[in-house]
């Protein structure tokens, strides 16, 4: 499990104020910029888009969504119209 101050640092933040820093991201005292939302999501292998999901079930659905294949996105495009074209 990486802490709070270990993703600080991995990121580029000063060891000092790592943790704090990320703690107040965390808890919405602060909001982090777009660069600093890009590095996060790089380093904690998730999409960008993960960070503004609404839902536990909405971020998990990006994070497979994000790791497949162009084609198969299509694919799951398609089948999602399809689906609810039919209700």
């Amino acid at each position: 499990m990486l802490t709070q101050k270990e993703l600080g640092i991995r990121i580029g933040m000063d060891i000092g104020s790592a943790s704090s820093r990320v703690n107040h991201y965390e808890k919405g005292r602060h909001t982090p910029d777009i660069k600093t939302l890009r590095r996060m999501a790089k380093e904690l292998n998730v999409p960008l888009a993960y960070f503004f999901c609404d839902s536990d079930n909405s971020a998990e659905l990006n994070c497979l969504i994000e790791a497949l294949s162009e084609s198969e996105k299509l694919e799951l495009i398609t089948a999602l119209k399809n689906k609810l074209a039919s209700k």
